[in-house]
């Protein structure tokens, strides 16, 4: 025997929540969600194991049956959580500021200017305006914002 053999044959039913272990220990260094899967049905195996004496052919075929389910019910899931959260303006912060109103500290002139926003200062195109006037963000144009005078 085979020093693997011989832990496996020692710890028993142990050795399946190793496995669990183990394999949810690879889901923390590798990208994915895949080894969670599969740790997470070597666990349930391991407690089957525990529960009930069954031989070590249908824990392996549990293990392949809760493995494959889990994998394919979790990738559903992780990829309706997926989409259902994000920020969609997380590459494009200025589309934030589509429909916001803001104070120009400096004039708008020969259509174009610079608006102070928290504090970070965008360029911005748009009609020629006086300091001090209320604008809002209409658009965006590659980096700059288009503003227009807010009513």
């Amino acid at each position: 025997m085979s020093l693997i053999e011989t832990t496996i044959t020692a710890l028993g039913p142990w050795s399946w929540f190793v496995l669990g272990l183990i394999l949810l220990g690879l889901e923390i260094v590798a990208p994915g969600t895949i080894f969670l899967w599969f740790g997470l049905s070597a666990l349930v195996v391991g407690a089957v194991a525990l529960a009930f004496g069954f031989s070590w052919q249908v824990l392996v075929t549990l293990f392949l049956v809760l493995s494959l389910a889990s994998l394919l019910i979790g990738r559903r899931m992780m990829t309706r959580l997926a989409s259902e959260k994000g920020d969609p303006g997380l590459n494009q912060r200025g589309s934030r500021y589509i429909g916001r109103e803001f104070t120009l500290t400096k004039p708008l002139s020969e259509g174009a200017g610079n608006l102070s926003i928290d504090d970070t200062i965008w360029r911005i195109t748009g009609p020629d305006l006086p300091a001090g006037t209320k604008v809002r963000v209409d658009a965006i144009d590659g980096a700059r914002l288009v503003v227009s005078r807010a009513e």
